[in-house]
């Protein structure tokens, strides 16, 4: 039984979460991976409705990793469909319900139809000041950083930075999560305890729960467990403990 909301402890500002273990839920039930990655969009559903509730501000979803192109065809053709039925039928609903929702990631890779229905989103929900959802698609963590290191390299041969002036601050604003706070939290689901290319700059001080939930039965009750663990950490930053 799902715990009430009321009874949820303070949840951190910003939650992430590495969703994995759509291949294994649906091969240990005979079916398709494709079966898996269906309800693992169902628990993607499940998961901002329950962010919503426990009152997290942030939200960020490792949707679909640069690493992620070298599946079967058939696997991303399957997931580039899932992506496009997500994006048609979701945005209207969380829209509703006072969602900001935006994609991290090189975009470029993906088809027309799917960067118009990102941008659509985008700019129906701008303005909402509700849970604050980031989706990372073609997300790699090294890219972004490599990104931004060329954005600042290219202000510097323009004569228009000075190299003292680079501070971690300002290079996080090049980054592709400029102006979402760093994650206090991150989730990864199905056993594995690794990072997998994400959010590497962003998670420097964020603490990690590890949980053998694979990803589409992720629920409620899931998300609550990770957030009171986290309750029970004590985050230093690098300093000694008095």
């Amino acid at each position: 039984m799902e715990r009430d909301a009321e009874t949820a402890p303070t949840p951190p500002k910003h939650v992430a979460i590495i969703m994995d273990g759509n291949g294994r839920w649906a091969e240990a039930r005979g079916q398709p991976r494709t079966v898996g990655h269906r309800e693992g969009a169902n628990a993607v559903r499940r998961t901002v409705e329950a962010s919503r509730e426990v009152g997290i501000a942030y939200l960020t979803l490792f949707g679909f990793s640069s690493e992620n192109w070298k599946r079967p065809k058939t696997e991303i053709s399957d997931l580039m469909g899932l992506l496009v039925r997500y994006l048609r039928s979701e945005i209207a609903d969380i829209h509703k319900h006072n969602v900001r929702f935006r994609v991290v990631g090189d975009r470029s890779a993906f088809s027309r139809e799917i960067i118009g229905l990102i941008d659509e989103g985008e700019s129906l929900t701008r303005d909402n000041n509700g849970l604050n959802l980031t989706v990372a698609l073609n997300y790699g963590g090294r890219a972004d950083i490599t990104l931004a290191a060329r954005r600042a390299a290219e202000e510097v041969a323009k004569g228009q930075l000075d190299p003292d002036d680079i501070t971690e601050e300002r290079f996080a604003g090049w980054l592709s999560t400029a102006g979402i706070p760093d994650p206090d939290l991150i989730i990864r689901t199905s056993g594995e305890q690794r990072i997998s290319n994400f959010l590497l700059w962003q998670s420097a001080y964020s603490e990690f729960v590890f949980l053998d939930t694979l990803w589409p039965d992720f629920s409620k009750d899931d998300l609550v467990g990770a957030v009171t663990e986290f309750g029970r950490r004590e985050r230093r930053y690098g300093a000694s403990r008095g």
